[in-house]
C-alpha cells in the first residue's frame, strides 16, 4: 500500500465517519460473532453461546484462546462488553486491542486494552498502550484501577480511532483521551489494523512483575464477551478500498470527549490512574511530545510512587510495556 494511497484512505475515511457518527453510547450498532469476526487459536477453548451474541474465551493447561476482526479497518469505534474470570487470576492477561503486526513486522501499529489478573482478595488492574509504525521502544503505558468488580458483571469497553486522536471508554466514561502531534510523526498509529480478543498466561510480567503466576489449580479462566461492536471504515487488503460501516443504530457512536464526560476523565484519572508514561522520570528524563501535563496528576503518582513519578534515583528493572503482537504470533501458533 503506497503512501499517497494510503494518505487518501485516511482522507475519505475521515469524511465518511464524520458523517456516520454522533450521539451516545446507549444505542450501539451491535453484531453477532459469525457476521464480524472468526477464531483465532485455542481449538475448542472458544465457544460461541447466546446464539451468537456472545463468545466465552477460556485459558487452561492446554492453551489459551482468542479471536479476530474478518475485516481490517482504517479508524472507527470498536467495543464490547466484558465479564472477566473472578477469584484466583493471578498471570491472567485478557486484551481486546487492535493490531497490524501480521501485516508490518517491522513498524506495526497497536491500540491496547488489556486486563491484568491479581491474587485472591486484590483486584483486577486495566492498562491501556499505543504504538504506532513499531514504536515499542517508547511504551506509551498507563494503568489504573477500577470503581467496580469487573469479574461481577459485563462492562463495556471501547476504542475510539480517527487520525487525530485515540480515546479508551469504560462504561461510556472516557479514561484516557489521546491526541496526535505533529512531533509525533510516524508514531501515531495510522495504518489499517485488525481488532483481535485474547486470554492467555502473562505470568512473566502481568502480577507484580512476574511474582505472581498463573495457578492452574482454578482452571479454566474463563473471560466473557457480549454486546460486540465493529464500525468503523473496513479496508480491502487486495483492493485497497475503504467501506465506511452505514448500520441502523450508529447514532450511538461517540466523536469524541463531551463536556460532562471530560469531568468524568478528570475524575477518574485523578482517583484511578496508577502509572502514566508520562510522569515517570525514570524512563523518560522529559516527557514524550504529546504529554500534556496535568500538575494534579503528577502529584498523586508523586505520592503514590516518589521514585518513579518524583525525583527518587532508585533504578527500577520492572518492564511496563508489553507488545500484543509478538504474543499473538506465539498463542496463535500453539
Amino acid at each position: 500500500m503506497g503512501f499517497s494511497y494510503l494518505g487518501f484512505l485516511v482522507m475519505v475515511c475521515c469524511l465518511q465517519l464524520v458523517v456516520l457518527v454522533s450521539g451516545s453510547t446507549k444505542n450501539l450498532p451491535i453484531i453477532n460473532f459469525d457476521e464480524g469476526y472468526t477464531h483465532l487459536f485455542g481449538e475448542d477453548n472458544l465457544v460461541v453461546v447466546r446464539d451468537g451474541k456472545s463468545v466465552h474465551l477460556s485459558l487452561d493447561e492446554r492453551t489459551g484462546s482468542g479471536f479476530v476482526s474478518q475485516d481490517l479497518y482504517l479508524h472507527g469505534f470498536f467495543s464490547a462488553s466484558i465479564k472477566l474470570p473472578a477469584d484466583y487470576t493471578a498471570g491472567v492477561v485478557v486484551a481486546f486491542y487492535m493490531s497490524n503486526g501480521d501485516m508490518f513486522e517491522n513498524n506495526h501499529d497497536e491500540i491496547d486494552f488489556e486486563f491484568l489478573g491479581n491474587i485472591r482478595g486484590k483486584d483486577w488492574r486495566i492498562q491501556t498502550n499505543i504504538y504506532g509504525n513499531g514504536s515499542t521502544n517508547i511504551g506509551r503505558e498507563e494503568r489504573y484501577n477500577l470503581w467496580f468488580d469487573p469479574a461481577e458483571d459485563y462492562h463495556q469497553y471501547s476504542i475510539l480511532w480517527t487520525d487525530s486522536q485515540i480515546i479508551f471508554y469504560v462504561d461510556n466514561v472516557p479514561i484516557r483521551e489521546f491526541k496526535r502531534t505533529e512531533s509525533m510523526g510516524g508514531d501515531f498509529p495510522s495504518k489499517p489494523m485488525t481488532l483481535y480478543a485474547t486470554i492467555w498466561d502473562g505470568s512473566d510480567w502481568a502480577t507484580n512483575g512476574g511474582k505472581y503466576r498463573v495457578n492452574y489449580k482454578y482452571a479454566p479462566y474463563i473471560a466473557e464477551f457480549s454486546d460486540l461492536v465493529l464500525h468503523g471504515c473496513a479496508v480491502d487488503p487486495i483492493e485497497h478500498m475503504a467501506r465506511c460501516d452505514n448500520a441502523e443504530g450508529s447514532e450511538g457512536i461517540p466523536t469524541g470527549v463531551t463536556r460532562v464526560q471530560r469531568i468524568k476523565m478528570e475524575g477518574f484519572r485523578k482517583k484511578h490512574m496508577t502509572y502514566s508514561y508520562c510522569y515517570d522520570h525514570i524512563r523518560y528524563k522529559v516527557p514524550p511530545s504529546e504529554c500534556v501535563i496535568n500538575p494534579q496528576e503528577a502529584e498523586r503518582l508523586r505520592t503514590f510512587d516518589p521514585v518513579t513519578f518524583g525525583n527518587g534515583r532508585r533504578h527500577h528493572s520492572k518492564r511496563h510495556h508489553h507488545s500484543r503482537t509478538s504474543q499473538a504470533k506465539v498463542t496463535s501458533s500453539i
